[in-house]
């Protein structure tokens, strides 16, 4: 049986205002469809992917189709008036050798987890919801008084995917169609209320699987994708493996620490590794003329530059109040600055090569920390950059992350917090092996955390 993955995109987004419906607006670097057609087309269960959209924006999908290179998009079909015209009219286009996983468009952080399951359960079962348990007292009315209240541990929030046996969910659809009193909102009631002997078995949802209705949630979705990240793997890559071998590699602040082990494990899969920093050759980041004389030299000895990493960092642990303006000018020059004369010098070189572009951050950059205000405010700023960074040099096939670690055992910690306890400390190489990984794969704008495997 094949999966096919339904988006369903054909909404207009009336409930949350302006001329373009929700699915395309921006966030994290892509339109919200995006980030959800994403997750699907790099899941390996899934063999297909049709997307129903309102036949006003299917340029829109058409383009981005061909802009990302979707491999797996086979059907744009056109969704009509109710939300159930669009799980028809996937289902007319397909037959009964497949299952149907109708997820919403506007629900971009559904994970892998999620979908893997819902395949899972289609082995055993016909139809199938997924939701997570309500937190909230829910009430039930009668003239604005409340008539009832369900038991809060029975009750649970539906969420997508909803997932069927495509037969089971024509056969619903086809009753429902004689009803003349028909109304529905999802299709898991369609087939609870038209064919009642089919048990409909629920999949774990994740609250952060929201779904954008409002302008709210749109906030909301932006903080969790700047929360968002990718997993990464104590080993190296097969695609790093591959793709490092005689491949250009500048490495700013490679003299110690992740940067030194970032050097060290790409010199070993054969890539031509350059490091610059201050106590190694004179280079200092918060200089754009350093910068550019550095990528200038490496270019023209090797005609090509694929990827451009920056570790460079200043850790100044003190009150705001008493931190002297030459050591807030210090921080904000190498940690943020610095960040930013990289990207803009490494631009032409990666954008000729298609490369890739690596920026750390810290925990901090959610919340600021005490006694290392500035730090912690460089370290969001990484952030933002990276995510509108992604945006701007997408069409240039530019990648742009950002590594978080956990606390690291390197010199600029020890500085600051003296001796620590090595097993509360994440090993320096691990973050290099994840950020090897990150260069070398296809992502743009993530953030990539990086922590001790808990014992």
């Amino acid at each position: 049986m094949k999966n096919i993955a339904v988006i369903l995109a054909g909404g207009s987004g009336s409930r949350l205002g302006g001329e373009m419906p929700k699915q395309f607006i921006k966030i994290a670097g892509k339109m919200i469809i995006e980030h959800t057609i994403d997750v699907f087309e790099k899941n390996n269960n899934i063999d297909e992917i049709a997307v129903v959209i309102n036949p006003r924006f299917t340029h829109i999908v058409e383009d981005l189709v061909v802009k990302n290179e979707y491999t797996k998009v086979k059907k744009i079909l056109q969704g009509g008036k109710e939300r159930y015209h669009s799980s028809l009219a996937a289902i007319n286009a397909y037959g009964n050798d497949c299952n149907l996983i109708f997820h919403d468009a506007v629900r971009p952080l559904v994970n892998n987890r999620i979908i893997d399951d819902c395949v899972e359960a289609l082995r055993k079962y016909e139809a199938i919801d997924v939701a997570v348990p309500t937190t909230d007292t829910i009430v039930r009315t009668k003239e604005s008084f409340i008539d009832s209240i369900p038991p809060r541990p029975e009750l649970r929030n539906g969420q997508t995917p909803q997932c069927f046996r495509r037969e089971i969910i024509k056969q619903a659809y086809d009753l429902a169609l004689q009803d003349p009193k028909f109304q529905t909102t999802d299709d898991c009631g369609v087939v609870f209320r038209y064919m009642p002997d089919t048990p409909i078995y629920i999949v774990r949802g994740e609250v952060f699987n929201m779904k954008v209705t409002y302008q709210e949630d749109v906030y909301a979705l932006d903080k969790f994708f700047q929360l968002k990240s990718i997993s990464w793997n104590k080993a190296i890559s097969t695609e790093a493996k591959q793709q490092l071998r005689d491949k250009v590699m500048v490495v700013f602040g490679g003299s110690y620490g992740i940067g030194e082990d970032v050097v060290t494990i790409a010199r070993d899969l054969g890539a031509k590794v350059y490091s610059f920093s201050r106590s190694q050759n004179g280079i200092d980041v918060s200089d754009i003329s350093n910068v550019e004389r550095a990528l200038k030299q490496v270019f023209d000895e090797q005609q090509r530059i694929d990827y451009v990493v920056d570790t460079a960092g200043i850790l100044i642990k003190e009150p705001i109040a008493t931190m002297e303006a030459e050591s807030i000018a210090l921080s904000l020059n190498t940690n943020l600055l610095g960040v930013i004369n990289v990207a803009k010098s490494a631009y032409q070189y990666l954008k000729a090569s298609k490369g890739s572009l690596l920026f750390y951050t810290s925990s901090s950059y959610t919340r600021g920390r005490m006694l290392y205000s500035v730090y912690s405010a460089t370290k969001a700023a990484i952030v933002n950059f990276v995510q509108a960074l992604s945006e701007e040099w997408f069409t240039h096939g530019i990648r742009v992350n950002c590594v978080n670690p956990e606390r690291t055992h390197t010199p600029m910690r020890t500085r600051s917090f003296g001796i620590e306890p090595l097993d509360t400390l994440l090993d320096p190489k691990d973050v290099a092996v994840a950020s090897i990984n990150t260069l070398a794969s296809s992502v743009t704008g993530e953030v990539i955390d990086v922590k001790r495997e808990k014992k």
